[in-house]
């Protein structure tokens, strides 16, 4: 048994590594090199990298290609760079800026590891007659008695299961992640050892799509005429100002409102239909029940009674316990043991039985209450 856990030599095991140009995706795919498999680096090219994208700290800028293809040559290994363009135009940055204008806190890079990566990119593996996809990510793919399982990163700091929520079983095993076990400063050891051009590379969570991080005018540009103007009401409906366009809002928003007077508001719900950004006290954020729809489940079947879990509602929280019961085909009702400031429609619902990750879905809309919406304005925390 190799160290992919397969059962074969490694120089006759085939890996297709995905090679971003940074520092975690090219100590991947060095390391397998160095262990003797038969090692094919991937780029994908899924974006006009022009001037917009190359600054530091934006995620595949167009520089990263060519420090992908770098490492390659340092490692001699080949290297392919895969034109996705279309591909990412139609499946996440579309999905982004309808997000937006459906008055949700879409999240990219999950779109982005379902579709043109996971899904895709496996497809092209496969197709290399490769035996398995290595990607840098940091969560560990554990072998349990009823096959592939996903846990959390031995490094909680780094760990990004939230993000790959959307990993199906049979995608789970194929996938090998070589960094789970492994903290950022080993990963920057390794670099160093290697000689890798991109050793010192500072790590990209920018989107890349978005220079700036101006998602409004993004989404201006992509759906001209998005930037429509409302009303600013309360929760009884009362006009308390006016707005140019709910994309400038998020669910849980304080700054900016424009309004004044009395006490703090914050956005607690966004309308599009009424084209209305709706505030109200602290206290009206707080949400107890949450529908989820595209439910990706890697637990044991949600039959029967709920089933007892944690829950984490945005990448940076806490787990928290909940429950969550099958609530119709794709979807699931998740009851919080406790109330919690953090539920944001477009955002991810992820479970979690310990360190492993049962699966979840998107944030549809609280269930019971007509104060919904919170954001605390995250994206993505994807580490290349």
């Amino acid at each position: 048994m190799n160290s992919l856990g397969l059962d074969k030599a490694p120089a006759e095991t085939r890996v297709v590594a995905a090679m971003s140009g940074g520092v975690d995706s090219s100590v991947t795919a060095a390391l397998l090199a160095e262990q003797g498999y038969d090692v094919i680096g991937i780029t994908l090219q899924l974006y006009d990298y022009g001037a917009a994208t190359a600054r530091p700290g934006t995620c595949c800028a167009g520089k990263d290609i060519h420090d992908a293809r770098r490492v390659a040559e340092q490692m001699g290994i080949p290297h392919y760079v895969l034109d996705f363009e279309d591909r990412f135009r139609d499946e996440v940055m579309d999905d982004f800026a309808d997000s937006y204008l459906a008055g949700e806190t879409p999240i990219p890079c999950v779109r982005c590891n379902q579709t043109v990566k996971f899904r895709d990119l496996v497809s092209r593996a496969r197709d290399l007659q490769a035996d398995v996809l290595a990607t840098g990510h940091y969560v560990r793919r554990i072998e349990g008695p009823r096959g592939a399982e996903l846990h959390r990163a031995a490094d909680g700091g780094r760990d990004q299961s939230y993000f790959l929520f959307a990993t199906t079983r049979d995608q789970l095993e194929y996938l090998r992640f070589p960094l789970g076990d492994m903290p950022k400063s080993e990963t920057r050891a390794h670099a160093g050892r290697f000689g890798l051009v991109v050793a010192d590379k500072p790590d990209s969570q920018d989107i890349c799509f978005v220079p700036g991080g101006n998602y409004a005018d993004v989404v201006k540009k992509m759906r001209p005429g998005a930037a429509e103007p409302g009303d600013i009401v309360d929760l009884d409906g009362a006009v308390l100002g006016r707005h140019e366009g709910i994309l400038h809002y998020t669910v849980g928003q304080r700054r900016g409102l424009g309004i004044g007077g009395g006490g703090a508001l914050y956005v607690v719900r966004l309308d599009p239909e009424t084209r209305r950004v709706i505030v109200g006290p602290k206290g009206s954020l707080m949400e107890s029940e949450i529908s989820v729809r595209e439910l990706n489940w890697l637990g044991a079947p949600l039959d029967g009674g709920p089933r007892e879990v944690t829950v984490k509602l945005r990448s940076m929280q806490e787990a928290v316990p909940a429950s969550i019961r099958s609530d119709g085909e794709g979807s699931a009702l998740v009851t919080l043991s406790a109330a919690q400031a953090g539920v944001a429609p477009g955002q991810a619902c992820v479970a979690y039985d310990g360190e492993r990750v049962l699966g979840g879905g998107w944030i549809s809309r609280p269930s019971a209450s007509p104060n919904s919406r919170i954001s605390n304005g995250e994206h993505c925390m994807e580490f290349t």
